[in-house]
């Protein structure tokens, strides 16, 4: 498993939202869920994505956005638009009860026409410390072209969302999957971009080999000698072009990555002692373990699994 492929294992969608809408101007859907990572096209006409604090960015038809939460964000019609905010997010209501354009498996198919923009929106509900890596790693706003020409993949988006068929939330999860491995595959590889050292180190013969060899084998007794062994240099050549690639040396990401991995397993597997956590990452010693971990993550693993697991509360007038 590569760097890249690792990662994204951690955003993979499991109930994601996704609304279409066409809209007549003037409009204004305000995006107030938190998601981590909304996707943004549009089939038809255009309009503006408005972060909070930053510049606003124009959306035209065939171009997507991805937007990084949580902090909300506005779709408009234009900048300063005379339209009343309708907040969107998952814990709407659908339409004929009041609530907005924006939920899973709802169509708004409006009155068309020429000043139509038609709009499709997929929230994906990312969540772990595995995605966080991730996501830090992207900016607010990602704009990803139309590439000259209309998508089939967005078209048959649209028709999917429009449908109650069955085994939709399936199809839905896995083409909101395809589309942001195709735009962040973009956005790292443009010849302007700055993606991060484990992205292109990720392409190297060298560094590539050893950090597809740390993923897959995270809870191995690695050394930087096993490390080079395995890729065939020296021991001296990997340390130095892994740390000039990636930013650190081989066994500090290798530990950064198992405490990744410790703080999902502590989160969403319970019924595991912190021993068996150190046991799966690689720590025959649970006291060793636990002092790395408070070094990296600056709290013991059992504080932080009492903290992660806090419930959050829900936002007003809303039900879990």
């Amino acid at each position: 498993m590569d760097a890249f492929g690792d990662l994204l294992r951690g955003l993979r969608a499991q109930g994601s939202l996704f609304g279409s809408s066409t809209l007549t101007p003037p409009w204004s859907l305000h995006f107030v869920d938190g998601a981590p990572l909304t996707l943004c096209t549009v089939l038809s006409g255009g309009g503006w994505i408005v972060p909070e604090r930053r510049p606003p960015e124009r959306l035209d038809v065939g171009e997507t956005v991805i937007v990084r939460g949580p902090a909300p964000f506005l779709f408009v019609d234009e900048v300063g638009t005379r339209a009343e905010p309708v907040a969107c997010g998952a814990f709407c209501s659908m339409p004929e009860q009041g609530g907005t354009r924006y939920r899973l498996g709802w169509h708004d198919a409006g009155t068309g026409g020429e000043d139509t923009t038609t709009l499709v929106v997929g929230a994906y509900p990312a969540h772990g410390e595995i995605s966080r890596r991730l996501l830090d790693a992207l900016p607010v706003v990602l704009r990803v072209g139309s590439g000259g020409g209309p998508d089939p993949v967005w078209d048959h988006l649209a028709a999917e969302v429009a449908a109650d068929t069955p085994g939709q939330q399936v199809v839905l999860d896995r083409l909101l999957d395809w589309m942001l491995v195709c735009a962040l595959r973009e956005y790292f590889d443009r010849p302007d971009g700055t993606p991060p050292g484990w992205y292109s180190a990720g392409r190297d013969p060298v560094v590539g080999g050893a950090l597809r060899l740390l993923h897959g084998e995270p809870a191995a007794r690695w050394t930087v000698a096993s490390l080079a062994d395995r890729t065939g240099v020296s021991r001296a050549t990997l340390a130095k072009r892994f740390t000039d690639l990636v930013g650190e040396p081989p066994l500090t990401y290798l530990t950064r990555w198992r405490m990744t991995l410790a703080a999902d397993l502590l989160t969403e597997r319970e019924t595991m002692t912190v021993a068996e956590v150190a046991r799966a990452v690689g720590y025959s010693d649970a006291f060793a373990f636990s002092a790395a971990f408070k070094r990296i993550r600056g709290m013991s693993p059992s504080a932080y699994r009492r903290t992660a697991t806090t419930p959050a509360p829900q936002p007003a007038g809303t039900s879990p």
